[in-house]
């Protein structure tokens, strides 16, 4: 029998009890899942950073931590945690990520908010997009989901190029990487994913100077992390026209503060970090199988390189 430690917030245990039971079953796991297992019965441990478990060295028999969240920057530099620890990449996450930055992407494409907010009797037939072939997009960030959003977008028919910090390859994307590659990546970009994780290296990756690189009137979409972009360059890019408009769903403080410029500015839209959530049905299956391949002798999957952060 696997003792099973679950720590998140109170509310979310509603959520993932039964679903967790019954992937442990299907599993074939036996499982003891509670939230008060003595810390050195405890076996594995599901994590959410909104639960109670921050000091990770009573938990001397625990072999790994499985988190709840796609992003492990608040416990990944934890001091306590010497546990291999896991992150969640969950199909259903994927998707929906997908889903909203298509959808946000082809807004700003197609410009679609001219004709949505200005229902004003007035007939503008004076200008129109150009097709997707036209309009080139970067995504920083190539991992799961910004691999799975770039062959959406090229799907589309959009040019896409990828960022990140080491050389990938990847079908129908332009993969780019290193310092000279992220100065080729947004150069003359019109629109810009930001899919990073949250690393000292990623923090203000978007700023005065990086943003000047876009094509004049670009759009950003950021429902990677707040920090990744400098919010007083973005605000002032926006203002002189070399932003058009910038999606944020991610934000340094969240709630987003009522008094932060970004409520007001006209060109931003913000989204309360909903652009894609974890599913307690879909989640519940990986962690269970990922536990699964741990009591077979297996590797983990989704094992966070601490030395990157991710």
């Amino acid at each position: 029998m696997l003792n099973v430690l679950f720590s998140a917030r109170p509310a979310a245990w509603d959520e993932y009890e039964g679903p967790l039971k019954t992937a442990f079953e299907r599993a074939g796991l036996q499982v003891n899942l509670a939230r008060d297992h003595a810390p050195e019965d405890v076996d594995y441990i599901v994590f959410a950073p909104t639960g109670p478990v921050s000091d990770f060295g009573p938990y001397t028999k625990t072999k790994a931590v499985m988190s709840l969240w796609a992003g492990v920057e608040t416990v990944v530099d934890n001091p306590t945690l010497t546990q291999p620890l896991c992150r969640l990449v969950d199909h259903s996450l994927t998707n929906g990520m997908i889903e909203w930055v298509t959808g946000h992407t082809l807004r700003h494409h197609l410009g679609m908010d001219t004709h949505i907010t200005k229902q004003d009797g007035i007939w503008r037939d004076d200008s129109y997009p150009p097709v997707a072939a036209q309009r080139p997009v970067t995504i920083l960030g190539i991992g799961a989901l910004g691999a799975a959003c770039g062959q959406a977008l090229h799907q589309l028919g959009f040019p896409v190029t990828g960022w990140s910090r080491a050389a990938k390859d990847i079908p129908n994307i332009r993969c780019l990487h290193g310092d000279d590659g992220l100065t080729q990546a947004l150069t003359g970009a019109q629109i810009v994913i930001l899919l990073l994780p949250q690393t000292p290296q990623t923090e203000n990756m978007l700023n005065a100077e990086t943003l000047a690189l876009l094509a004049r009137g670009a759009f950003v979409i950021n429902p990677g992390r707040g920090p990744l972009i400098d919010d007083d360059a973005l605000v002032a890019a926006l203002d002189s026209g070399q932003i058009a408009h910038a999606t944020l769903d991610v934000f340094r403080t969240e709630p987003l503060p009522q008094n932060h410029p970004f409520w007001a500015h006209p060109q931003v839209t913000v989204t309360p970090h909903i652009a894609s959530t974890t599913r307690p049905e879909t989640a519940a299956t990986v962690i269970a199988d990922n536990i699964a391949r741990g009591e077979a002798g297996k590797p983990f999957h989704y094992l966070v390189d601490r030395s990157l952060g991710y």
